[in-house]
């Protein structure tokens, strides 16, 4: 499975922190998988728009959930308004709690899931304010792969850099109580399950297997 390099991280309304530049190994993974997310599409459409967008109407426009308010308010205000979880959909808004120098949070769209450990998002605020971004790079890199730990590609050093930023969770464009967490089921089964491995004898969650060792 295709792991796709070109990504962004950081940003949010006021300021944000901007994080190393050294590449790491996850960063080599993701560059030795080849590809890019310019050519992989997505399977969700992203409206066209203007060019530059605080990330909550961005967030609104692309995934149809209508919350408004700062970025750190939508995981509360999700309750008994929509479905929520900590398993990524297509759709879906991640709603990042504020960290470091970031104290309005900041939420995502899923516009792709790669793998386990990857998915697409489509944003606006981050790495540059104001700035929309399309289909680009997060990586769990929580223990339990629970997406409660994420980092996201951050243009101007086209890294991940090594923030780990916390993540409330998913809000589902659904009624509360109509989806299943496929989270839960997931991390109940991993421990039985062996790691996939692709063609070459690699593990198809890289990332995961970095975190645990046995890459």
């Amino acid at each position: 499975m295709r792991v796709y390099r070109k990504v962004i991280i950081l940003g949010l309304a006021a300021a944000s922190m901007t994080p190393a530049q050294a590449r790491t190994a996850i960063d080599s993974t993701l560059a030795d998988a080849g590809g890019g997310d310019a050519n992989a599409g997505s399977a969700l459409a992203i409206p066209k728009g203007p060019g530059y967008l605080e990330c909550v109407p961005y967030a609104r426009t692309t995934s149809g959930i209508q919350i408004y308010g700062d970025a750190h308010t939508w995981w509360g205000q999700a309750r008994d308004r929509y479905a929520t979880g900590h398993a990524p959909r297509i759709g879906a808004v991640m709603a990042v709690r504020p960290f470091n120098n970031s104290r309005l949070g900041h939420v995502a769209t899923v516009s792709r899931i790669v793998d386990s450990r990857t998915i697409l998002l489509s944003h606006a605020n981050w790495s540059v304010p104001g700035k929309i971004e399309r289909n680009v790079t997060a990586l769990d890199v929580s223990p339990d792969n629970d997406w409660s730990q994420v980092r996201i590609w951050y243009a101007p050093s086209r890294g991940l850099g090594t923030t780990h930023w916390p993540v409330s969770g998913f809000i589902y464009n659904a009624k509360p109580g109509t989806l299943r967490d496929p989270g839960t089921t997931r991390l109940a089964s991993a421990a039985g399950e062996k790691p996939a491995r692709n063609a070459a004898g690699r593990h198809r969650d890289p990332i995961g297997a970095i975190i645990a060792g046995r890459y």
